[in-house]
């Protein structure tokens, strides 16, 4: 059998910890499978001292992770640090320039610096392995970076943050507010202290960027990513859209156009049937249409230790079955150097269905004025509706709530119509305007 794989593991959290544990447990069947023994030989975390149920004395310890990637006595660097910059990105370039393969689970990371260190590595031919950091234990990238090479890819979407799905799950299965659904996805540690960068679509929009460069060719564009969060929708959004046959879920949505590549997270209705509307709670789902597979939906745990560090042991897996002078698929599909530039679409030209929910006053005229200002924008109305269910009962205030669904037209075309609804002096308070993917 091969000489072991030496491992250095950065970052000794839920998943660093969860991935020591695999790779002892698994050591005999790993070393079966890659023909060599894999063994972790030296870790570096803040804190020597803290409790993690793991006895790391029969390890190397570096209180510094850029003098562990840069240690001769390892082979591959695994940083579970996290971050886009500072001890993450140190570590991960001193790494590479000491000649040492990397794997990563950092999505901010690779969002930031991608590109760069995929270049860095495959100039020193490297490998730069990072599938638990888009959707957990989902094995998507290798799916589109290797399992689908044939295919010319012309949309990826998901469910990429288990946060937003688990409240949105709540808020239909139980009635309940966003607040309250945010106070127990916190008290489960679903959700951080400050969930601003979950519930505000900037996670699903790290991961999302990453797949964009995977499955189009184009460098990392973190960036130009159009992004809206779920904190505004209500329960009466969610009660309306269930009414007429949608569920609400926040998705990361890339896809080619015809004025460049859509990049874009927001909250979206999904008709219920369609299978990205069957995930609930935490799991996360990834649907990825070929022009010769057609479309495949992968599901699983996005999130979490061991799922996770499955993702980051399969990782090390693939490298210690790789043998020189058979270089494994490059980190972004194409050679780093190849990747084309960004084109951006215009969010503004997006096409498709769109769910508006208008307040207005209850009032002779209102009907009549909200379609002839929707049929000046050119934008066919599906259905006009004056909405009442459990959640929404007539109203004794002057108000009334009208649901309008739109055939495929523009975002622009919308909002300048709902421009001019408001000037009209009809709205009550602002519309409430869900994109509707089919």
């Amino acid at each position: 059998m091969a000489e072991p794989l030496r491992l250095g593991i950065a970052g000794l959290g839920t998943v660093g910890a969860a991935l020591v544990r695999i790779l002892a447990a698994k050591h005999d069947f790993l070393a079966e499978r890659c023909g060599r023994p894999v063994e972790v030989v030296a870790v570096s975390a803040r804190d020597r001292d803290r409790d993690r149920g793991l006895d790391t004395s029969r390890f190397a310890w570096f209180d510094d992770p850029v003098a562990l990637a840069r240690d001769r006595g390892i082979d591959i660097f695994v940083e579970l640090i996290g971050g886009e910059d500072g001890p993450a990105l140190a570590s991960v370039r001193a790494a590479i320039a000491a000649g040492r393969h990397v794997v990563t689970a950092n999505k901010a990371l690779l969002a930031r610096h991608g590109v760069e260190l995929a270049r860095k590595a495959e100039e020193k031919g490297l490998i730069l392995n990072f599938e638990a950091a888009v959707a957990g234990g989902i094995p998507v990238i290798k799916t589109l970076r290797e399992a689908l090479t044939a295919n010319q890819i012309t949309r990826v979407y998901g469910i990429l943050n288990g946060t937003c799905n688990y409240i949105l799950t709540r808020m239909e299965q139980e009635g309940l507010a966003y607040e309250a659904c945010l106070a127990e996805a916190q008290r489960l540690g679903y959700a951080e202290a400050d969930p601003t960068f979950d519930v505000e679509g900037h996670d699903t929009a790290h991961k999302l960027a990453i797949l964009t460069a995977i499955a189009f060719g184009t460098r990392v564009a973190a960036d130009d990513v159009y992004v809206e969060g779920i904190s505004n929708i209500t329960p009466a959004d969610i009660h309306a859209a269930a009414d007429l046959g949608y569920r609400i879920k926040l998705l990361g949505v890339a896809q080619k156009t015809d004025t460049g590549i859509e990049q874009r997270v927001h909250p979206t209705m999904v008709p219920v049937d369609a299978p990205i509307a069957q995930i609930h709670g935490v799991t996360n789902a990834v649907a990825i249409d070929g022009d010769i597979v057609g479309q495949l939906v992968l599901s699983g745990p996005g999130a979490g230790g061991q799922a996770t560090a499955s993702a980051v042991a399969g990782d090390i897996a693939d490298i210690a079955k790789s043998r020189p002078g058979h270089q494994q698929a490059p980190a972004f599909g194409v050679p780093a150097r190849h990747l084309e530039p960004y084109r951006q679409a215009r969010m503004r030209a997006h096409e498709g269905g769109y769910f508006i929910r208008m307040v207005v006053h209850d009032r002779t005229g209102v009907f009549a004025s909200i379609a002839t200002r929707m049929a000046g924008e050119d934008i066919s109305l599906e259905s006009i509706v004056q909405h009442r269910s459990v959640a929404s009962p007539a109203p004794a205030d002057g108000t009334q709530t009208v649901i309008l669904l739109t055939h495929t037209t523009t975002e622009l075309a919308v909002r300048n119509a709902l421009k001019r609804i408001a000037a009209d002096g009809h709205l009550v308070s602002a519309p409430q305007m869900i994109r509707i993917e089919k």
